[in-house]
């Protein structure tokens, strides 16, 4: 689910920062001088300093993206970029070399709906009857997830299986792209069979973690794939259109407007839900006379949202005639209702939630979650503050863009103690709701 839902998702700009490791104040295990480590070409994986401080490389852009234990993020590529890649090992900060950790990496093929999907199963070290196994759903990218990924690396360094795979029509896999919510929890499920059968007498419980986009897919693969329990990160229990009017009352709230402008943009956003939710049959006259009452007015082009500006800008003869190519091929099923899918879920469900995020706003999410809590469902949430999507901390300017910073600390180690079924203590500033 990104911030224009029915477009790919962009690729977050990984800035280094300059916040201390880890274990920076003394001497590392693992200390070398620079002269005794020679440059290589770099290898996904993870690397440790310690039994709490990680690593992990991941392909990225131009040169390999990575990902500290305590959420630091950049690219190798990166002007003072924080580590170098080696033989088997890194060197961080110049000073500190990391050997990489041993993994057992299954690759696999695996066939859905007639589809060959591309996955790998990545164990913990040392996995066993009793290590915890989960299969993610990714987002709405286009790009495949192995080797690219972060978060299957971050769960592996801190004790947690994983199987991850190429979305059908991405990466290593075959198929189409689609952001068909039943066909894509279909491919989920058929992932999860196969994690099964390659981790067979190395696993305990297996749950389904989805994020962004995913979090519509796993509630609706749960009781197939048999799963014990779901976990979603910034994900939401609204549907699509409800997704893209949340947005643009956002939008124009953080440019200062007020509820006379939200008024009207919530009229514009109940026009393009009928539009799209009647393959643009229902509200074209309406959208007509909203553009030329408004189209002058200054917010007119604030407003995007998931697709509502996409079809404010457009004429209106020309979505009668042709509609929107490139968001109706992805084939929405817009009749998707989040709601009555969670309310069918039974198994335990974690929600972690950016309390800024303007790509996926929690608030009513939040308050749906509650009410199903109300009835009976184990249903536990984590607002993260000063997060925004994809659980980026960030920097925001006086003229309110944001420069994403680090993955803000605590989520990682929250996801992790989930799948291990012993949440406990404080994750970073998150607080339960």
């Amino acid at each position: 689910m990104n911030a224009y839902f029915l477009l790919p998702l962009l690729a977050l700009s990984l800035t280094a920062t300059g916040a201390p490791l880890p274990g920076e104040s003394s001497l590392a295990q693992g200390q070398a001088a620079p002269g005794a480590f020679g440059a290589a070409p770099c290898e996904t994986g993870i690397f440790r300093q310690d039994q709490t401080a990680f690593v992990a490389l991941t392909k990225g852009g131009k040169g390999y993206s990575y990902t500290f234990s305590d959420g630091t993020v950049g690219n190798t590529q990166d002007a003072g970029a924080l580590l170098v890649c080696g033989k088997d090992a890194v060197m961080v900060r110049a000073t500190q070399r990391w050997p990489k950790v041993a993994l057992a990496e299954s690759d696999t093929r695996f066939a859905s709906g007639g589809v060959m999907l591309a996955g790998r199963l990545i164990e913990a070290p040392g996995a066993d009857q009793h290590t915890p196994l989960v299969v993610y759903a990714h987002g709405s990218e286009g790009t495949g997830w192995i080797d690219r990924a972060r978060d299957p690396y971050q769960m592996v360094g801190r004790g947690v299986s994983v199987f991850v795979y190429d979305k059908r029509g991405s990466g290593l896999s075959e198929g189409e792209y689609t952001q068909n919510f039943p066909r894509l929890a279909d491919d989920l499920v058929a992932a999860s069979h196969e994690a099964r059968r390659l981790a067979q007498g190395r696993y305990g419980r297996l749950g389904l973690v989805g994020v962004s986009q995913g979090g519509w897919i796993v509630p609706l693969a749960q009781a197939r794939a048999k799963a014990d329990f779901i976990g979603i990160g910034y994900g939401l229990a609204v549907d699509i259109a409800q997704q893209d009017a949340a947005q643009v009352e956002m939008e124009l709230r953080d440019r200062g407007y007020g509820e006379d402008i939200i008024d009207k943009a919530r009229s514009a956003t109940d026009i393009t839900a009928r539009l799209v939710k009647s393959a643009y049959h229902d509200g074209l006259d309406e959208l007509a006379a909203f553009q030329q009452q408004f189209a002058r007015e200054p917010w007119f082009s604030l407003i995007k949202g998931g697709y509502t500006g996409v079809l404010l800008g457009m004429p209106v003869e020309e979505l009668r005639k042709h509609g929107v190519p490139r968001f109706d091929q992805l084939g929405v099923d817009w009749s998707q209702e989040p709601m009555q899918v969670l309310s069918h879920v039974t198994v335990p469900q974690l929600w972690a939630l950016a309390e800024d995020d303007r790509q996926a706003p929690p608030a009513i999410t939040v308050a749906r979650l509650a009410a199903l809590r109300g009835k009976g469902q184990a249903i536990s949430v984590y607002l993260f503050p000063q997060a925004d999507h994809g659980m980026r901390s960030y920097e925001q300017a006086p003229d309110g863009t944001r420069k994403p910073t680090v993955i803000t600390p605590g989520y990682y180690d929250l996801m992790a103690d989930w799948a291990r079924g012993r949440v406990e203590g404080h994750y970073g500033q998150a607080y339960r709701k």
